[in-house]
């Protein structure tokens, strides 16, 4: 195994950059035109299991320049969210993928936190379960509902509805503002409905996305939690996101451990 685990957009480009590595894992982070070219979509998934790729992919983050949010008060925004959840539904379940997505980001529109906001939220995801419980992963976001300083989040949502999550460590790890200790907590009670995980360091103070080994996050054991399960390194990259040598070093770094 290699441990070659690695993020990148629909771009031949990044692709080709990624695939001399010989990755386990790509995760394809959309945007909303790349939602439009939804042949593209499913012929890079095809491409990439032919080679004995996993493959994952991340549902938009934004409509119209601002995040999206399960509770969007905006009509638009509530019905982009709905139905490009539908589409890429389709896509996984007819081409042999599965997505991640938000139910809400950083600079949420519904940023209180209440027990009933969250079940509100909570209601929300139980229809998209419907239709989409098999292949959708859940990921937390640095603060607003779902996020795991939410104190309603894990019991409230998470074990009630058996939700398949995909753990971001640093946002856990910022929203405790760099807590190993409730961290590690996180990880251990959400170990029976995560599937997936991002690994990205941070210094804890913000959404920093540093290679492995250059923030707070204790590798040592988040390592022994989520071995045996997906991960991909999303570690920040700078100009056009096409070089991936910080996640490839993050993957080496982890192996070291």
């Amino acid at each position: 195994m290699n441990n070659m685990r690695l993020k990148s957009s629909l771009d031949r480009e990044s692709l080709d950059d990624r695939l001399q590595y010989e990755p386990e894992i790509i995760e394809f982070f959309l945007s909303v035109d790349d939602l439009e070219q939804s042949d593209l979509i499913r012929s890079r998934i095809r491409e990439l299991r032919e080679r004995g790729i996993r493959v994952y992919l991340h549902h938009p983050t934004r409509y119209n320049g601002k995040f999206l949010d399960i509770l969007s008060p905006d009509p638009d925004r509530y019905r982009y969210y709905q139905e490009s959840t539908e589409r890429l539904v389709a896509i996984c379940q007819e081409e042999g993928a599965k997505c991640v997505i938000h139910a809400n980001y950083v600079k949420s529109e519904n940023p209180e936190i209440t027990r009933e906001r969250t079940l509100l939220m909570k209601a929300e995801i139980e229809k998209i379960l419907v239709y989409g419980r098999d292949v959708l992963l859940w990921e937390d976001s640095t603060d607003g509902l779902f996020c795991y300083a939410n104190p309603y989040l894990i019991d409230e949502v998470i074990i009630p509805l058996q939700l398949p999550v995909n753990v971001d460590v640093s946002h856990t790890f910022i929203s405790f503002r760099g807590d190993n200790e409730r961290l590690r907590d996180v990880l251990e009670r959400t170990a029976p409905y995560a599937q997936y995980y991002h690994l990205v360091d941070s210094m804890g103070e913000y959404h920093d996305s540093l290679p492995l080994g250059q923030g707070k996050i204790d590798w040592h054991m988040v390592k022994k939690l989520v071995n045996g399960k997906d991960y991909i390194f999303e570690i920040n990259l700078n100009g056009g996101h096409i070089d991936c040598t910080p996640m490839v070093e993050s993957a080496r770094y982890f192996d070291t451990l």
